[in-house]
Protein backbone atom coordinates (compact mmCIF):
# COMPACT_ATOMS: atom_id res chain seq x y z
CA UNK A 1 0.00 0.00 0.00
CA UNK A 2 1.33 3.39 -1.24
CA UNK A 3 1.27 5.85 1.74
CA UNK A 4 2.19 9.13 -0.17
CA UNK A 5 2.07 10.15 -3.70
CA UNK A 6 5.91 11.29 -3.27
CA UNK A 7 7.41 9.74 -5.68
CA UNK A 8 11.10 8.25 -4.67
CA UNK A 9 11.77 6.47 -7.52
CA UNK A 10 15.46 7.95 -8.53
CA UNK A 11 16.16 8.99 -5.41
CA UNK A 12 18.59 7.75 -2.90
CA UNK A 13 17.46 6.90 0.99
CA UNK A 14 19.85 5.92 3.82
CA UNK A 15 18.07 3.23 5.95
CA UNK A 16 20.47 2.83 9.14
CA UNK A 17 19.93 -0.55 10.99
CA UNK A 18 18.50 -1.72 7.87
CA UNK A 19 18.89 -5.59 8.82
CA UNK A 20 16.90 -5.28 12.06
CA UNK A 21 13.24 -4.70 12.33
CA UNK A 22 11.88 -1.62 11.53
CA UNK A 23 14.58 -0.77 8.90
CA UNK A 24 14.11 -3.70 6.95
CA UNK A 25 10.27 -3.45 6.46
CA UNK A 26 11.06 -0.15 5.40
CA UNK A 27 13.98 -1.40 2.73
CA UNK A 28 11.37 -3.78 1.60
CA UNK A 29 8.70 -0.81 1.48
CA UNK A 30 10.57 0.86 -1.01
CA UNK A 31 12.13 -1.61 -3.06
CA UNK A 32 8.41 -2.92 -3.81
CA UNK A 33 7.08 0.31 -4.64
CA UNK A 34 9.67 2.33 -6.29
CA UNK A 35 11.65 -0.01 -8.30
CA UNK A 36 13.71 2.94 -9.60
CA UNK A 37 14.85 3.60 -5.96
CA UNK A 38 18.50 3.38 -4.47
CA UNK A 39 18.26 1.95 -1.42
CA UNK A 40 21.16 1.71 0.82
CA UNK A 41 21.06 -0.31 4.00
CA UNK A 42 23.72 0.48 6.99
CA UNK A 43 24.11 -2.08 9.60
CA UNK A 44 26.10 -3.26 12.81
CA UNK A 45 25.33 -7.13 11.31
CA UNK A 46 25.18 -9.40 14.36
CA UNK A 47 28.07 -11.17 15.87
CA UNK A 48 28.91 -13.38 19.00
CA UNK A 49 29.27 -10.36 21.23
CA UNK A 50 26.88 -9.74 24.22
CA UNK A 51 26.20 -6.74 26.48
CA UNK A 52 26.27 -6.92 30.44
CA UNK A 53 23.20 -8.28 30.47
CA UNK A 54 23.43 -10.99 28.25
CA UNK A 55 21.70 -10.04 25.17
CA UNK A 56 23.27 -9.39 21.74
CA UNK A 57 25.22 -6.23 21.01
CA UNK A 58 23.61 -6.52 17.75
CA UNK A 59 20.16 -7.77 16.33
CA UNK A 60 20.85 -6.95 12.44
CA UNK A 61 20.34 -10.36 10.79
CA UNK A 62 20.75 -11.14 7.19
CA UNK A 63 17.68 -12.86 7.01
CA UNK A 64 15.40 -10.00 8.01
CA UNK A 65 17.13 -8.91 4.06
CA UNK A 66 16.38 -12.29 1.65
CA UNK A 67 14.99 -10.86 -1.32
CA UNK A 68 16.59 -7.50 -0.53
CA UNK A 69 18.47 -6.52 -4.10
CA UNK A 70 19.94 -3.05 -2.68
CA UNK A 71 23.03 -1.98 -1.34
CA UNK A 72 23.91 -3.70 1.82
CA UNK A 73 26.60 -1.83 3.91
CA UNK A 74 28.00 -3.43 6.94
CA UNK A 75 29.12 -0.63 9.72
CA UNK A 76 28.94 0.60 12.97
CA UNK A 77 27.08 3.72 13.89
CA UNK A 78 29.94 4.32 15.63
CA UNK A 79 32.69 4.66 13.50
CA UNK A 80 33.79 7.58 12.19
CA UNK A 81 35.13 5.97 8.96
CA UNK A 82 32.44 4.61 8.12
CA UNK A 83 30.14 7.68 8.51
CA UNK A 84 32.68 9.36 6.21
CA UNK A 85 32.38 6.99 3.82
CA UNK A 86 29.07 7.38 3.67
CA UNK A 87 28.84 10.57 3.10
CA UNK A 88 31.27 10.71 0.53
CA UNK A 89 30.40 7.62 -1.50
CA UNK A 90 26.53 8.84 -1.86
CA UNK A 91 24.66 11.87 -1.84
CA UNK A 92 21.17 11.13 0.21
CA UNK A 93 17.77 12.20 -0.53
CA UNK A 94 16.49 11.07 2.87
CA UNK A 95 17.77 9.40 6.09
CA UNK A 96 15.80 7.00 7.83
CA UNK A 97 17.73 6.26 10.86
CA UNK A 98 16.51 3.38 12.81
CA UNK A 99 19.83 2.06 14.38
CA UNK A 100 20.10 2.59 18.12
CA UNK A 101 20.71 0.16 21.24
CA UNK A 102 17.20 -0.97 21.45
CA UNK A 103 17.30 -3.27 24.33
CA UNK A 104 15.41 -1.42 27.70
CA UNK A 105 17.51 -3.28 29.85
CA UNK A 106 21.25 -2.32 28.80
CA UNK A 107 22.75 -0.78 31.66
CA UNK A 108 25.76 -0.02 29.90
CA UNK A 109 25.46 4.17 29.78
CA UNK A 110 28.59 5.05 27.83
CA UNK A 111 28.06 2.82 24.93
CA UNK A 112 23.90 4.06 25.13
CA UNK A 113 24.79 7.38 24.56
CA UNK A 114 28.09 7.05 22.44
CA UNK A 115 25.51 5.02 20.32
CA UNK A 116 22.35 6.54 20.60
CA UNK A 117 22.93 9.96 21.06
CA UNK A 118 26.26 11.19 19.34
CA UNK A 119 25.94 9.10 16.49
CA UNK A 120 22.83 10.44 15.96
CA UNK A 121 24.39 14.06 16.18
CA UNK A 122 27.34 12.87 13.48
CA UNK A 123 24.56 11.70 11.15
CA UNK A 124 22.57 14.60 10.90
CA UNK A 125 25.34 16.60 9.90
CA UNK A 126 25.37 14.48 6.89
CA UNK A 127 22.27 14.75 6.08
CA UNK A 128 22.22 18.51 7.05
CA UNK A 129 25.21 18.63 3.99
CA UNK A 130 23.53 16.05 1.55
CA UNK A 131 19.78 18.35 1.90
CA UNK A 132 18.57 14.44 3.01
CA UNK A 133 15.08 15.03 5.53
CA UNK A 134 16.04 13.19 8.37
CA UNK A 135 12.94 10.82 9.88
CA UNK A 136 14.58 9.12 13.00
CA UNK A 137 13.06 6.42 15.63
CA UNK A 138 12.97 7.96 18.74
CA UNK A 139 10.59 5.88 21.92
CA UNK A 140 7.85 6.24 24.26
CA UNK A 141 10.31 5.23 26.65
CA UNK A 142 11.22 8.80 26.96
CA UNK A 143 7.77 9.34 29.01
CA UNK A 144 8.93 6.67 31.50
CA UNK A 145 6.41 6.78 33.95
CA UNK A 146 4.73 9.97 33.06
CA UNK A 147 1.06 10.27 33.65
CA UNK A 148 0.85 12.44 30.00
CA UNK A 149 2.47 11.14 26.92
CA UNK A 150 2.92 14.05 24.98
CA UNK A 151 6.10 16.40 23.94
CA UNK A 152 7.61 18.41 26.90
CA UNK A 153 6.16 15.73 29.87
CA UNK A 154 8.98 12.99 29.26
CA UNK A 155 10.50 11.21 32.95
CA UNK A 156 12.50 8.42 31.85
CA UNK A 157 12.74 5.79 34.08
CA UNK A 158 16.00 3.74 32.24
CA UNK A 159 19.40 5.13 30.18
CA UNK A 160 17.63 4.01 26.86
CA UNK A 161 14.60 6.51 27.93
CA UNK A 162 17.10 8.98 28.41
CA UNK A 163 18.88 8.24 24.93
CA UNK A 164 16.03 9.08 23.16
CA UNK A 165 15.35 12.23 24.80
CA UNK A 166 18.57 13.59 24.60
CA UNK A 167 17.97 12.84 20.65
CA UNK A 168 15.08 14.51 20.57
CA UNK A 169 16.64 17.36 22.22
CA UNK A 170 19.52 17.79 19.52
CA UNK A 171 16.74 17.39 17.07
CA UNK A 172 14.56 21.04 18.35
CA UNK A 173 18.11 22.91 18.50
CA UNK A 174 18.48 22.13 14.90
CA UNK A 175 14.96 22.53 14.14
CA UNK A 176 15.02 26.04 15.52
CA UNK A 177 18.27 26.75 14.20
CA UNK A 178 16.33 25.98 10.50
CA UNK A 179 18.99 24.10 9.06
CA UNK A 180 17.28 23.18 6.35
CA UNK A 181 16.08 19.81 5.98
CA UNK A 182 12.57 18.48 7.78
CA UNK A 183 13.81 16.69 11.11
CA UNK A 184 10.93 14.19 12.08
CA UNK A 185 11.55 11.93 15.41
CA UNK A 186 9.16 9.44 15.77
CA UNK A 187 7.94 8.05 19.27
CA UNK A 188 7.10 4.28 18.58
CA UNK A 189 4.93 3.08 21.41
CA UNK A 190 4.97 -1.05 21.50
CA UNK A 191 5.30 -2.26 18.13
CA UNK A 192 4.99 -5.69 17.19
CA UNK A 193 4.59 -7.71 13.32
CA UNK A 194 6.93 -9.05 10.54
CA UNK A 195 10.76 -9.19 11.33
CA UNK A 196 11.10 -9.30 14.74
CA UNK A 197 11.75 -12.25 15.56
CA UNK A 198 15.18 -12.01 15.32
CA UNK A 199 15.16 -9.28 18.01
CA UNK A 200 15.45 -12.26 20.60
CA UNK A 201 14.54 -12.03 23.86
CA UNK A 202 13.21 -8.18 22.91
CA UNK A 203 10.93 -9.24 20.28
CA UNK A 204 7.35 -8.46 21.59
CA UNK A 205 5.30 -10.89 23.42
CA UNK A 206 2.50 -11.27 20.69
CA UNK A 207 5.48 -13.75 18.87
CA UNK A 208 6.67 -14.43 22.04
CA UNK A 209 3.13 -15.74 22.97
CA UNK A 210 2.47 -17.06 19.67
CA UNK A 211 5.72 -19.51 20.02
CA UNK A 212 5.04 -20.38 23.26
CA UNK A 213 1.34 -21.73 22.61
CA UNK A 214 2.30 -23.28 19.19
CA UNK A 215 5.42 -25.45 20.96
CA UNK A 216 1.95 -26.79 23.38
CA UNK A 217 2.74 -24.62 26.57
CA UNK A 218 0.82 -21.82 28.41
CA UNK A 219 1.70 -18.72 27.63
CA UNK A 220 3.58 -16.91 30.96
CA UNK A 221 3.08 -12.90 31.57
CA UNK A 222 4.37 -10.94 34.38
CA UNK A 223 2.02 -10.83 37.48
CA UNK A 224 -0.72 -8.29 37.28
CA UNK A 225 -0.38 -8.60 33.47
CA UNK A 226 -4.06 -7.50 33.36
CA UNK A 227 -3.30 -3.92 34.74
CA UNK A 228 -0.13 -3.71 32.31
CA UNK A 229 -1.58 -1.51 30.00
CA UNK A 230 0.37 -0.61 26.94
CA UNK A 231 -0.55 1.20 23.29
CA UNK A 232 0.50 -1.65 20.96
CA UNK A 233 1.04 -0.85 17.42
CA UNK A 234 1.64 -2.84 14.32
CA UNK A 235 4.40 -2.55 11.96
CA UNK A 236 2.41 -1.62 9.19
CA UNK A 237 1.05 1.36 11.02
CA UNK A 238 5.21 2.19 11.73
CA UNK A 239 6.05 2.15 8.01
CA UNK A 240 3.01 4.65 7.28
CA UNK A 241 4.24 7.26 9.96
CA UNK A 242 8.05 6.91 8.19
CA UNK A 243 6.87 7.33 4.95
CA UNK A 244 4.69 10.46 5.88
CA UNK A 245 6.81 11.82 7.73
CA UNK A 246 9.53 12.49 4.91
CA UNK A 247 7.10 15.74 3.93
CA UNK A 248 6.05 16.65 7.32
CA UNK A 249 3.71 19.64 7.14
CA UNK A 250 5.95 21.03 10.50
CA UNK A 251 9.11 19.16 11.67
CA UNK A 252 9.03 17.90 15.49
CA UNK A 253 8.26 14.97 17.49
CA UNK A 254 5.36 13.07 16.76
CA UNK A 255 4.06 9.79 18.56
CA UNK A 256 3.28 6.40 16.90
CA UNK A 257 0.97 4.74 18.39
CA UNK A 258 -2.69 3.47 18.09
CA UNK A 259 -3.90 6.03 21.19
CA UNK A 260 -5.50 2.94 22.63
CA UNK A 261 -3.76 1.10 25.77
CA UNK A 262 -4.31 -2.57 25.91
CA UNK A 263 -3.12 -5.30 28.20
CA UNK A 264 -0.83 -7.82 27.94
CA UNK A 265 -3.70 -9.98 28.65
CA UNK A 266 -5.55 -9.01 26.10
CA UNK A 267 -2.53 -10.02 23.64
CA UNK A 268 -2.33 -13.42 25.47
CA UNK A 269 -6.23 -13.61 24.94
CA UNK A 270 -6.21 -12.45 20.96
CA UNK A 271 -3.27 -14.45 20.20
CA UNK A 272 -4.75 -17.79 22.05
CA UNK A 273 -8.39 -17.14 20.26
CA UNK A 274 -6.38 -16.77 16.32
CA UNK A 275 -4.56 -19.86 17.03
CA UNK A 276 -7.80 -21.16 18.53
CA UNK A 277 -6.27 -22.69 21.88
CA UNK A 278 -7.55 -22.49 25.68
CA UNK A 279 -4.15 -22.54 27.82
CA UNK A 280 -4.39 -21.26 31.47
CA UNK A 281 -2.00 -18.58 31.95
CA UNK A 282 1.02 -18.86 33.90
CA UNK A 283 2.14 -15.57 36.01
CA UNK A 284 5.41 -15.41 37.41
CA UNK A 285 6.77 -11.95 38.72
CA UNK A 286 8.36 -9.27 36.92
CA UNK A 287 12.13 -8.42 37.86
CA UNK A 288 11.88 -5.21 35.51
CA UNK A 289 10.09 -2.97 38.24
CA UNK A 290 11.62 0.42 38.23
CA UNK A 291 12.77 0.53 35.29
CA UNK A 292 9.37 -1.02 33.67
CA UNK A 293 6.28 0.91 32.38
CA UNK A 294 3.22 0.09 33.32
CA UNK A 295 1.08 2.39 31.25
CA UNK A 296 1.57 3.95 27.82
CA UNK A 297 -0.66 5.74 25.67
CA UNK A 298 0.14 7.81 23.11
CA UNK A 299 -1.64 11.50 22.23
CA UNK A 300 -1.73 10.94 18.44
CA UNK A 301 -3.04 14.14 18.09
CA UNK A 302 -0.03 15.85 16.66
CA UNK A 303 0.87 13.33 14.49
CA UNK A 304 -2.66 13.45 12.72
CA UNK A 305 -2.26 16.93 12.31
CA UNK A 306 1.22 17.33 11.12
CA UNK A 307 2.10 14.12 8.76
CA UNK A 308 -1.45 13.14 8.10
CA UNK A 309 -0.82 9.61 10.54
CA UNK A 310 -3.43 7.93 10.96
CA UNK A 311 -3.62 4.32 12.76
CA UNK A 312 -5.61 1.46 10.60
CA UNK A 313 -4.72 -1.84 12.62
CA UNK A 314 -6.50 -2.40 16.33
CA UNK A 315 -4.60 -4.72 18.05
CA UNK A 316 -6.94 -7.49 17.19
CA UNK A 317 -6.20 -6.59 13.12
CA UNK A 318 -2.84 -6.49 13.87
CA UNK A 319 -2.35 -9.76 15.53
CA UNK A 320 -5.20 -11.52 13.00
CA UNK A 321 -2.57 -10.16 9.90
CA UNK A 322 0.34 -11.70 11.90
CA UNK A 323 -0.84 -14.91 12.61
CA UNK A 324 0.49 -16.26 9.02
CA UNK A 325 3.81 -14.86 9.85
CA UNK A 326 4.27 -15.91 14.12
CA UNK A 327 3.05 -19.78 12.13
CA UNK A 328 5.85 -20.08 9.17
CA UNK A 329 8.79 -18.41 12.03
CA UNK A 330 7.77 -21.18 14.19
CA UNK A 331 7.95 -24.02 11.33
CA UNK A 332 11.03 -22.44 10.22
CA UNK A 333 13.45 -21.16 12.69
CA UNK A 334 11.61 -22.42 16.07
CA UNK A 335 10.45 -26.10 15.76
CA UNK A 336 13.71 -27.13 13.62
CA UNK A 337 16.14 -25.55 16.41
CA UNK A 338 17.79 -23.42 14.05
Amino acid sequence: MLYTDIDFNNKTILITGGAGFVGSNLAFYFQENYPNATIVVFDKFRSGRTLSNGNLESFGHFKNLLGFDGVVISGDINDSFALKNLETSYKFDYIFHEAAISDTTVTEQDLMVRTNVNAYEELLKIAIKHKANMIYASSAATYGDSNKFEVGYETPNNVYGFSKLMMDNISKKYIKDDCGISIVGLRYFNVYGGREFYKNKTASTVIQFGHQILKGDAPKLFEGSDKILRDFIYIEDVIQANIKACHPKKSGIYNVGTGIARSFQDISDIVQKELETNYKTLYIPNPFVGQYQFFTQANVESSKEYLDYEPRFSLEDGIKAYIPEIKRIFESEVKHGK
